[in-house]
């Protein structure tokens, strides 16, 4: 447990990364088709993160924040996946990210879903086109969120390169 409040803890900046981006890497700004590269840090603290934010979600829920998917490198941690609801999860909530033929299963806590099938999870978005991930919503019913992986490989790229 005191692993996954250390993990919340340094994912509290991806948010933030919604509305600005720290330290863009790659041409264009850090942008990659859909998806956007940028670093936090320095030295062996330097986090990389590849992230992009919903293209449609359903059904509509009031005061909702960002949606955001992310993978992040840093220094011991490889290909870590999230996803920002932009909403608390309800307690036991169900996520999967389907990406093809690959389902991708999440556990939640508070705010974001995590897998620990991230090299899984890349490895589908390398070569997908769309994910859609399914989750228990703060009512209880499903919320479908669509994202796209145009620029994903780009992406990836980047921060693999700047987080080695």
């Amino acid at each position: 447990m005191k692993k996954l409040l250390v993990l919340m803890a340094m994912l509290t900046p991806m948010t933030a990364l919604a509305a600005a981006v720290p330290q863009a890497l790659g041409p264009n700004a850090g942008k990659f088709g859909d998806w956007t590269a940028a670093t936090l840090g320095s030295g062996p603290a330097k986090i990389c993160y590849a992230f992009t934010s919903a293209s449609a979600s359903k059904p509509v829920i009031a005061k909702r924040g960002p949606v955001m998917l992310t993978v992040t490198e840093r220094a011991g941690a490889r290909d870590e996946v999230t996803l920002n609801a932009g909403y608390k999860y309800p307690a036991n909530a169900k996520v999967s990210l389907s990406v093809g033929t690959a389902v991708i299963d999440f556990y939640t806590q508070s705010e974001t879903a995590f897998t620990t099938g991230g090299a899984d999870a890349v490895a589908a978005f390398k070569v997908g086109a769309a994910a859609q991930a399914v989750s228990t919503g703060p009512h209880g019913h499903d919320v479908t969120d669509d994202f796209s992986l145009t620029g994903f490989s780009g992406a990836y790229a980047a921060i693999t390169a700047a987080c080695p």
